[in-house]
């Protein structure tokens, strides 16, 4: 699979957000962060505002749940248009049960794992998935530096989903750049969450092609990608 790269809108400016959704609409899909300053200590957007994404882009909304009780609420955001819900495993009460929901809504599913959280007691869920998001800083703030020591972490999971034979997406999050991307797909990951490294540059479209173009350079070396 060809490397994707999703825009986190928790970069762009929060009273614009039409406007900076059409400006990445070569992206993939479109990364939106809800936070409920419980699950994590800060506060973004819910299902009003997805609906209303949802209703200004074409690109698809990746919809990425940090907050508290997503057994109760991630439904409510594959009603509202999101074509992919993560939701953490950390929180969820029922995760096989949450995905299979959101799957039967429509939507992908997809978990994801705080640094500290690690991949292999969960095993046994990766074909419940359709993917699984490897987060490379603490989740809650954007703009923290890119953390390596989850590069192991990383091709562990690509070790994992390489073993069942999974048609399964590994996305990261957290510190995506051009000086980190190509470690990324190194290491497993095909799908990149970039945040001020898109909205932060002068022609966002073109920082989504620039990033593009690398991970596809590096993932066309790397090992794991070997008769993919």
């Amino acid at each position: 699979m060809a490397a994707q790269i999703n825009p986190s809108i928790l970069s762009a400016d929060f009273a614009r957000l039409a406007d900076e959704a059409k400006a990445v609409e070569g992206a993939d899909w479109l990364h939106v962060d809800v936070m409920d300053n419980h699950f994590v200590p800060n506060l973004t957007l819910g299902v009003p505002v997805v609906e209303s994404l949802a209703r200004a882009t074409q690109t698809p909304l990746d919809c990425h749940l940090m907050i508290e009780a997503p057994d109760r609420w991630a439904p409510q955001y594959v009603e509202a248009g999101a074509g992919s819900v993560t939701f953490h495993a950390e929180a969820a009460a029922a995760p096989v049960r949450l995905a299979r929901e959101i799957r039967a809504k429509g939507a992908r599913a997809s978990m994801a794992l705080r640094p500290a959280t690690p991949i292999e007691p969960f095993e046994d869920l990766l074909p419940e998935l359709d993917m699984v998001l490897i987060m490379t800083v603490e989740p809650g703030f954007g703009g923290q530096a890119f953390l390596d020591i989850m590069l192991p972490k990383i091709r562990r999971t690509r070790e994992l989903i390489s073993k069942h034979g999974l048609d399964l997406w590994l996305q990261v999050d957290g510190g995506v750049a051009a000086s980190t991307i190509e470690r990324c797909a190194e290491a497993g990951a095909d799908v990149f969450v970039a945040g001020s490294a898109v909205y932060g540059a002068d022609d966002p479209a073109e920082a989504v092609r620039a990033l593009r173009a690398q991970a596809d350079s590096a993932t066309a070396t790397a090992g794991w990608a070997c008769g993919h």
